[in-house]
């Protein structure tokens, strides 16, 4: 069967802030997808393993699709949850809720993007 989560996509109003937003905060270079469809459509896509656990995905700019006021939540792997954290507000998102314990899992932090859109970061040290 799998991991339950095979893919993720976050949706964005302004996809040059909010890929600067995610590369800031995560140390991380996006690359652009391109659109398979007849639909308008900007894709930046998270790099990704296909041999090791988890999920990957994009962030996505559609004119239906609006940014922010969903409630899925995309938790990101961290070595250490407080460091990605710590760089929120400095990338122009908002730090909901600093790294607390999880008990046995580990520990997370929750913040919204550039975009409103809620994530959260998750690490087991």
């Amino acid at each position: 069967m799998g991991n339950p989560v095979g893919w993720f996509e976050i949706y964005v109003d302004d996809m040059d802030r909010a890929r600067g937003f995610y590369q800031a905060v995560l140390k991380v270079e996006l690359e652009k997808l391109d659109n398979p469809t007849d639909t308008p459509m900007e894709m930046w896509a998270f790099g990704s393993d296909m041999e090791a656990y988890g999920a990957s995905g994009a962030l996505v700019k559609m004119d239906d699709c609006k940014a922010g006021g969903n409630s899925t939540v995309v938790y990101f792997s961290c070595q250490d949850c407080a460091e990605e954290a710590s760089r929120v507000e400095s990338a122009g998102g908002t730090l909901l809720c600093d790294k607390m314990p999880i008990g046995e899992y580990g520990f997370i932090a929750l913040a919204r993007d550039s975009e409103g859109n809620q994530f959260g970061l998750h690490s087991h040290s």
